[in-house]
Order: structure tokens, then sequence, then C-alpha cells
């Protein structure tokens, strides 16, 4: 199993818990839909400098290289990737 650990922020001006219901609502509902991936959430941060974080579980190395170009990753994306600023990524086999 791999954990997939990243936190971001947003642009300035973006509603913050506007952008992070649509992050969620585009992301969690990808769980059983691509193949691999066994868990999503989606959580507003409250301290670190950082906006949200999103926690994932994949079942191995290869359904977490799978899932960035799966297509339907890539059209959720669209929806929120203008609202994003920086990421800081953290990935690890339990």
């Amino acid at each position: 199993m791999v954990k997939h650990i990243v936190l971001y922020t947003l642009k300035d001006g973006v509603d913050k818990a506007e952008a992070i219901a649509i992050i969620k609502a585009q992301l969690e509902p990808l769980v059983g839909v691509i193949p691999g991936l066994t868990h999503m959430e989606i959580r507003g941060a409250y301290q670190g400098g950082m906006d949200y974080a999103l926690y994932s579980e994949f079942e191995s190395r290869e359904a977490l290289k799978n899932y960035a170009t799966h297509p339907a990753h890539l059209a959720a994306k669209e929806h929120f990737w203008d609202f994003l600023d920086t990421r800081v990524c953290a990935d690890y086999d339990l």
C-alpha cells in the first residue's frame, strides 16, 4: 500500500471554503473509478501555512503512477487547477 499526502496553498483571491468544496467534490468520488485508488480525503488545513491537505491510499506505486494520468483524474483537475498556487507532496509505502 502507498500513502500519498499533498499539501496545497491556493492563489490569492480564491475563496478557500468554496475551492476546497469543489476540489473535494471532484476528487473524492474517484475512489472506485480509478483502479488501485482505495481512499481519498480532502480537508482544509488550519495551521502550518497550507490551505488544504489531500490524503489518499493506493494499492501500489504503479496504481499511484496510473492515477496521475488517468482520464478521470485529469478531467477532475480541470475544475480547480487554476485555484492552486503551491504544492508539497510526500509518498510512502506501508
